[in-house]
C-alpha cells in the first residue's frame, strides 16, 4: 500500500491505496468525489478529466501515487461561493449537455482550453481540442457554443458559434 497526499479542490487530503490505483479511482472511491466519471479507462473518452497542477489530464491515465504531491481540481472544485464557474453556467445556458455523463470532463477540458488560449478561441480550435472527449448524445454544436460563450464572458470578447 502507498500513501498518497494531494491538495484537492483547495483541501489537503491523504489516503492509502494500492500502487496500481488510478487517480480517477482514488478521487471517486477514497475521496468520495464522484463528479469525475469513469468511462473507458483507456484515455479514449475524456469523462475523467481533472486539472493536475493547473493542466487538464485524463485521470484514468495516471496512477494516484504518480499524482502524490500535486494539486488537483475536480468538477466539484470549480464553483465558487455557491456560484457556478462561467463554463458550467454556459453549458447550462446553451444546453451543452444531454445525459450529462461526459459533461464534467467536457467542462474541465474547456476551462483548461480557455485558460491556455487566453481568449483567442474559434470554433475550429474548440472542435479540435475537444477531440479527446466523447459525447454520445449530442452533435457537439451546443457544447462548442457553450465553450465559445464562456470564453467570451471570461475574456470580454464576443465569440460564439452560430
Amino acid at each position: 500500500m502507498a500513501k498518497v497526499t494531494l491538495t484537492v479542490n483547495g483541501r489537503s487530503v491523504s489516503g492509502e491505496c494500492e500502487d496500481r490505483t488510478l487517480l480517477v479511482h482514488f478521487i471517486r472511491e477514497k475521496l468520495g468525489l464522484t463528479g469525475t466519471h469513469i468511462g473507458c479507462d483507456t484515455t479514449q473518452c475524456g469523462t475523467c478529466v481533472v486539472h493536475m497542477d493547473g493542466k487538464s489530464v485524463k485521470s484514468c491515465s495516471i496512477l494516484a501515487v504518480q499524482a502524490s504531491g500535486s494539486t488537483i481540481t475536480t468538477i466539484e472544485g470549480l464553483a465558487s461561493n455557491g456560484e457556478m464557474h462561467p463554463v458550467q453556467a454556459a453549458f447550462k445556458e446553451h444546453h451543452g449537455l444531454q445525459c450529462g455523463f461526459c459533461t464534467p470532463g467536457m467542462v474541465m477540458t474547456a476551462v483548461d482550453m480557455i485558460s491556455r488560449h487566453g481568449g483567442n478561441l474559434d470554433e475550429a480550435t474548440v472542435r479540435h481540442e475537444l477531440e479527446g472527449n466523447i459525447c454520445r448524445c449530442t452533435g457537439y454544436h451546443n457544447i462548442v457554443k457553450a465553450v465559445l460563450s464562456a470564453n467570451a464572458e471570461m475574456h470580454g470578447g464576443r465569440q460564439a458559434a452560430e
